[in-house]
């Protein structure tokens, strides 16, 4: 598996991520352990959890069980906690009641972990400035409680923001910027302000939703899908995955490959890109997604004029 640099923070990731949305603890548990042991066999070390909500109302708890779930697939899989990182979310919801080491407290209880190496911030609420966001989260690197940080879905300003107040503050910048990249939604990514601002921090793109919701897999084409997420991407907002599919297929077909390694291989193409982040239900999409990294070497410029020319003047996703 393919490593690269993560931001400036000295560590180095897979080129692939994977993700927990709210996935573990809607398959049965013994495949989520085949999941995970897929995700070790292809060189996977960066594996991200966050406490979800509950969506279903039969969780023993309405918050967090996504993390208990994950507590209790880790250790039954073939992973050393000491050969991969593990990545969770502050999502500020509870502040001021927690702070930032409150609620990554309650994470640990909940997983069953000692440590998390990475912590993602989420944008923080109106209440909460970016100086005390900043100073929550140097506290916790320098008490040894996380290794480095980043941010999720924050606008290029709050990040160059944040990155300013982390050099006053003598506090490490945000290494990695978690934002949502594929073929069919880059404006916020290749923005000159987003590049200037994981300029200055120096931090490290980790794409999200580079399979569009799994619209540009396939499953869903022709109106293939049923239950819940079917239902959702039905949405307007994603119409322009929906046309995208058809000419992604047919160019998957061309060059022997799948739509999903395509889709894949063209967020790693970004310079940025430290590590594409994607979720999976079955061992067999963890196979078939690591399979964008061999093939991310080996495309054309031709066939990367041809992957932005199938994405190019759709609104956003």
């Amino acid at each position: 598996m393919l490593h690269r640099p993560l931001g400036a923070s000295g560590l180095s990731v897979s080129a692939l991520a994977l993700g927990s949305w709210r996935t573990y603890e809607r398959i049965p548990r013994e495949q989520g352990v085949a999941v995970l042991n897929a995700a070790r066999a292809a060189g996977i070390d960066f594996l991200e959890i966050a406490r979800y909500n509950d969506e279903t109302g039969q969780a023993p708890i309405p918050t967090g069980y996504s993390e208990v779930v994950f507590g209790e697939l880790f250790p039954r899989s073939d992973y050393a906690r000491d050969e991969v990182l593990i990545a969770t979310k502050l999502w500020w919801e509870l502040w001021p009641e927690q702070n930032a080491a409150q609620e990554l407290d309650g994470a640990l209880e909940r997983t069953g972990l000692e440590h998390f190496d990475l912590i993602y911030s989420d944008p923080p609420p109106a209440s909460l400035s970016l100086d005390e966001v900043v100073a929550q989260i140097g506290a916790l690197l320098a008490a040894g409680r996380a290794r480095a940080w980043g941010i999720v879905n924050w606008p290029a300003e709050r990040i160059a923001a944040a990155g300013r107040i982390a050099l006053q503050q003598g506090v490490a910048p945000p290494c990695m910027a978690q934002l949502p990249y594929s073929l069919v939604r880059r404006d916020w990514v290749e923005s000159p302000e987003t590049a200037d601002a994981l300029e200055l921090c120096g931090a490290s793109l980790i794409p999200s939703f580079s399979l569009a919701g799994g619209l540009l897999t396939g499953k869903y084409a022709g109106g293939a899908g049923q239950g819940r997420m079917a239902d959702e991407l039905g949405d307007e907002r994603w119409e322009p995955a929906r046309r995208a599919v058809d000419q992604l297929l047919d160019l998957a077909a061309e060059l022997d490959t799948t739509p999903a390694a395509l889709a894949i291989a063209f967020a790693l193409h970004h310079p940025r890109t430290a590590s594409v982040l994607f979720g999976a239900t079955r061992p067999e999409q963890i196979e078939q997604n690591a399979a964008a990294v061999q093939l991310h070497e080996r495309l054309s410029q031709d066939v990367l004029e041809r992957l932005r020319l199938i994405g190019a003047g759709a609104p956003e996703a």
